[in-house]
């Protein structure tokens, strides 16, 4: 009886073991990695997250008060109707005044290497950005609710129930995310923490004030008002008033078309801005050197 032999030759490389459920769960797993680390590099810094509260307050506060009696809002000088009419466009702007912080945050990893040391690891490309801009929704979530209580101290209500108001929060948060691609963006495209914090900032300002954030774009300049009426920022605005039940009686709504339809056109809005930004960002880092 003879013995059978193995046949001579080296062995086939073992295939490397792919992520169970394909690059989709590994792209998850990765951003959900890289947004812990950022979470858990906030929750050591907190005085970043409470500064980061003191301007919205006082936003609130000043436009409240100050300016409260002084703007007519559909017909009325109330300064309760002016404050309701106010306090969409504080959410607004805090949120998409987020983006600084995002696009700082960034450039500081990028700065100090660490962004390299995450790219020469066998992760998904774009989960260091996924995960950094989720990591940023979180705290701009938290500030919205903190935000949220002080406007309800100083007399804002909501009038149309608690689900419209919670679709209402979830159309800034889905602004405030897409606008941190903008910042993920600038903070890969720039040499130093500052100048993402200037060139966050510097394009914002007209952003927000060319709007119907704080005053009735009615009473703009013909250029100025279209500019305001087509506005993602403006759209947002106006679907989180129509969702809190905070436009008042006599309020003209313009007859542009997203501030006729404004939820679905801040939905299109958020949507392009995020497929358009995430894009050219993801493409930046792996471009970058």
């Amino acid at each position: 009886m003879t013995a059978t032999t193995e046949a001579a030759g080296p062995r086939a490389p073992r295939p490397v073991p792919q992520a169970r459920g394909g690059a989709v769960v590994q792209s998850v797993r990765d951003s959900l990695v890289v947004a812990r680390r950022n979470l858990i590099r906030m929750a050591r810094i907190p005085e970043v997250v409470i500064f980061g509260l003191i301007q919205p307050i006082m936003f609130v506060v000043l436009f409240s008060y100050v300016f409260g009696g002084s703007i007519a809002v559909g017909g009325s000088t109330d300064p309760d109707t002016y404050r309701e009419f106010l306090m969409a466009g504080i959410f607004a702007q805090t949120v998409t005044f987020a983006t600084a912080g995002a696009g700082a945050g960034i450039a500081d990893d990028m700065h100090k290497g660490l962004i390299d040391r995450f790219r020469s690891l066998p992760m998904a490309r774009g989960a260091v950005l996924t995960g950094r801009t989720l990591a940023d929704l979180v705290q701009t979530a938290l500030t919205l609710v903190v935000l949220a209580v002080v406007a309800v101290i100083v007399g804002w209500r909501i009038h149309d129930g608690v689900l419209k108001a919670l679709a209402g929060f979830a159309l800034l948060l889905l602004l405030g995310y897409a606008f941190s691609w903008i910042g993920a963006l600038i903070g890969l495209s720039v040499r130093t923490p500052e100048a993402a914090t200037s060139g966050g900032l510097i394009w914002l300002f007209p952003l927000t004030f060319i709007s119907n954030a704080f005053v009735p774009s009615d009473n703009m300049p013909a250029v100025l008002r279209h500019i305001a009426e087509w506005n993602p920022f403006s759209a947002t605005v106006q679907a989180s008033r129509v969702l809190f039940g905070n436009l008042p009686e006599g309020y003209p709504v313009p007859g542009a078309w997203p501030m006729q339809h404004p939820v679905l056109a801040s939905l299109l809005w958020s949507v392009v801005i995020i497929a358009f930004f995430r894009a050219l960002a993801v493409r930046k880092y792996r471009a970058a050197a």
